[in-house]
């Protein structure tokens, strides 16, 4: 059985991404090839990331067989016999039963078995339901460009006022987000993640891109602990910092199994400005409760 492979990309701006999904046309479907990676983190899998060494990968491929045959030769799944695939809009066409099937991708001619995540039939709306996949995946990377993701915030301790030649802790609060939307006429499901973070601030420093996502301290160690995305000001004065947060996705196709994006989408947050000031110690008779006007005590007036 000959196989026509294909690598789709995403645009021309897209020319630095490697290439992970790739799309093969068989007799009864449409075969996926995805490359995934475990995060150290949360030991889930994710989307492998062009420049990533890791050599954990997802080590299936996927295909929507729309014959919808179950395992055997001349078997067919039950399910597709009964499974109706009315118009998604008023005038719409029928849809075609499905099955989704895995098998090794280090095997040319496999034996395919059920996905099992999903048990029966699903439906695939296009006239040429074999190319619907391909052509999904031609366009997937403009589609979660032009999502409402939320990049989240830029968070400082202590904010707004920090201190010079002390550490100012950075974090982000960005989270995994899903969408549900219709390409094609196929239900979509996107999960964007935050998988690296460029931190801007304000001075002409800058550190990433970095996994590190920052997080919050207690408030007696502000000023006093260093983080790994912390930052110490050496002058006085005040600094727009901000986080680039660069998303990774994934989307499956009416239930189907979750595929790599190719690319990323980039967002940046507004700037927060960071007040530096300087610190001056001096030797006082009194402590603030024994004369609340002393030198330095809160609500007094600085002296020069």
């Amino acid at each position: 059985m000959a196989v026509l492979q294909t690598s789709f990309g995403a645009t021309a701006s897209d020319a630095d991404d490697d290439a992970r999904v790739s799309i093969g046309k068989h007799e009864t479907g449409l075969a996926i090839r995805a490359e995934f990676t475990i995060d150290p983190v949360t030991g889930l899998l994710a989307p492998k990331l062009a420049g990533d060494s890791s050599t954990a990968e997802d080590p299936n491929q996927y295909m929507a067989d729309t014959h919808c045959r179950a395992d055997g030769p001349d078997t067919v799944d039950p399910g597709c016999l009964t499974l109706e695939c009315p118009p998604t809009t008023a005038g719409g066409q029928t849809g075609t039963p499905v099955i989704w099937k895995q098998a090794p991708k280090a095997i040319t001619n496999p034996g395919w078995t059920n996905w099992t995540p999903v048990t029966g039939p699903t439906c695939l709306y296009d006239p040429e339901p074999q190319n619907v996949l391909a052509n999904i995946a031609a366009r997937i990377i403009n589609d979660f460009r032009q999502l409402p993701v939320n990049p989240g915030t830029l968070k400082a301790e202590p904010f707004p006022h920090t201190l010079r030649g002390g550490p100012t802790n950075f974090y982000t609060t960005a989270t995994n987000q899903t969408f549900d939307i219709t390409i094609l006429g196929q239900n979509v499901h996107l999960t964007a993640t935050p998988a690296s973070f460029t931190y801007t601030y304000g001075d002409g420093t800058s550190l990433g891109p970095t996994p590190v996502a920052g997080y919050p301290l207690p408030e007696n160690q502000w000023l006093t602990t260093e983080t790994r995305s912390s930052h110490i000001y050496t002058e006085t004065g005040n600094y727009p910092a901000t986080i680039t947060t660069s998303f990774t996705g994934t989307y499956s196709v009416n239930n189907g199994p979750p595929l790599p994006i190719n690319g990323t989408l980039d967002l940046s947050t507004p700037p927060q400005t960071i007040h530096v000031w300087k610190t001056e110690t001096r030797f006082v008779a009194d402590t603030c409760d024994e004369n609340p006007q002393s030198w330095g005590c809160p609500g007094t007036e600085p002296h020069h």
